[in-house]
């Protein structure tokens, strides 16, 4: 879907007013403090942490504007979950309120309000790795808001040394021991828990595509807003983690409505071991999950279409089932401001995917380079490539007309693997801004080698405070 004229206007709006506070503060993006944190998703940072000011309560703001286009490209066909073949634009817009106060010794309460406008590129429609990890799968011409998470979250200390929380988005300033164990419940997104990663994480600030923010195949549970009610444990014992959570699933596979009473739910298991190599830190995480509620296999959407005729439609074969799925995600800083990453996912392929996006298993590696290193202190470059895969069942599904969650060109005569190259250049224009150019390069989209191969170009605005 074609973007609106207001949204364009607000975009170009929002560049403008950033380029004028870079001409009014050039000092700003050159000469950071010496203690500021690192920019979300930058390698590198400080050497050492800034000192810790415990904190009672505080409160964040955070906006991004992204602005997209590709141009017209090869496609032989398309069905209803196309990427639309002509030149094509897409702005979304979101901004969030960010509140939190500490009752009780070792207790967080966090609240976030967030608004949202606009449109991705093709409806967020078309590909397995979707190019717009900020964009809510539900898009509106005006602006609404929604609380998108409210959450409570205790610590208790168990010694170990110091291991101090800095202030950040949903995280007040404290100090803490290195072993603790953390409990956190309410409505919250899976992710800010699992799968996290240094270099590729946060589409407000590094990567932007859906299979490179996070393993592309963990089918985490959320709303169509990205966000669920669960619980989770943490137990951290010297360089080790241990984490666990339930979560709620949608009343039907990609609904914007969870279930009332966790009838449909899911589980969620980590391990991970941090290290450092020759002085430089890394971690490397583990984990497997499992969905239970009503899903449908894809061999009985099949057996169902031949009998009736009809396309294939997996709504009408969904039974209350398990899905399964692991994944493992590594971090390491190779040289001081040098990050790399990589993850590998997998989930049954029987099935379809439940919430995220349809990917079966997934392959994923980048780095991310800090620009101190060449002056540049809030400057960010990174580059990852993906490959997306889809199971034989999945795929012959797709062949006989059925539609996923993301993907469904009517047709799959000719399937592939979905390859996903992805760079970024993010400049800090001033304190709490950023203005990213990126580009993403999607060969075989949802699968499909009868069309693209799709470029798309980002403009990304984003401020924090």
């Amino acid at each position: 879907m074609a973007v609106s004229k207001r949204g364009l206007v607000s975009a170009w709006a929002l560049v403008a007013a950033m380029g004028a506070c870079a001409l009014a503060a050039p000092a700003l993006a050159q000469d950071a403090q010496p203690q500021q944190q690192p920019q979300p998703g930058a390698a590198g940072g400080a050497d050492e942490p800034a000192p810790v000011t415990p904190q009672s309560w505080a409160w964040h703001v955070q906006a991004t504007d992204i602005l997209q286009y590709y141009p017209a490209f090869h496609s032989a066909f398309q069905g209803p979950n196309s990427f639309r073949p002509q030149a094509t634009w897409g702005n979304t817009f979101d901004a969030t309120l960010y509140a939190g106060v500490k009752p009780w010794a070792g207790g967080e309460i966090w609240g976030n309000l967030e608004m949202y406008q606009g449109y991705a590129p093709s409806n967020t429609l078309g590909a397995a790795g979707y190019v717009n990890g900020d964009g809510a799968k539900v898009g509106r011409a005006h602006p609404y808001a929604r609380i998108a998470r409210l959450f409570i979250r205790q610590t208790f200390d168990l010694g170990g040394g110091a291991d101090d929380q800095q202030a950040d988005l949903n995280a007040l300033g404290e100090h803490r021991s290195k072993d603790r164990v953390v409990l956190t419940a309410g409505k919250l997104n899976v992710t800010d828990i699992f799968d996290t990663n240094k270099y590729a994480h946060d589409p407000r600030t590094d990567f932007l595509n859906w299979s490179l923010i996070t393993a592309g195949s963990f089918d985490s549970a959320a709303d169509a807003w990205g966000y669920t009610y669960g619980a989770a444990a943490e137990w951290y014992q010297g360089d080790w983690a241990w984490r666990a959570g339930v979560f709620d699933l949608s009343i039907v596979p990609n609904n914007a409505v969870l279930t009332s009473d966790f009838s449909q739910f899911q589980l969620i298991g980590e391990a991970e071991r941090r290290f450092s190599l020759d002085g430089h830190p890394g971690a490397i995480r583990l984990a497997g999950f499992v969905t239970r509620g009503g899903m449908g296999r894809y061999d009985d959407a099949m057996a169902l279409a031949q009998e009736t005729g009809q396309p294939a439609d997996i709504a009408l074969v969904r039974r209350y089932r398990s899905r399964p799925g692991v994944y493992l995600n590594l971090e390491q800083e190779v040289a001081k401001g040098v990050g790399v990453f990589g993850r590998l996912g997998w989930a049954d392929g029987d099935y379809e995917s439940y919430e995220y996006t349809d990917i079966d298993r997934t392959a994923q590696a980048g780095v991310s380079v800090a620009g101190d290193r060449w002056g540049r202190k809030q400057d960010t470059v990174g580059a990852a490539v993906a490959i997306n895969v889809l199971s034989r069942a999945g795929q012959q599904y797709l062949n006989a007309g059925g539609l996923g969650i993301l993907v469904g060109d009517g047709r799959l005569p000719h399937p592939g693997a979905e390859h996903v190259v992805e760079a970024y250049y993010s400049v800090g224009v001033a304190k709490g801004m950023t203005l990213s150019l990126d580009d993403q390069l999607l060969d075989n989209p949802a699968y499909n080698r009868d069309r693209g191969p799709v470029n798309v170009i980002s403009l990304r605005l984003h401020l924090e405070h």
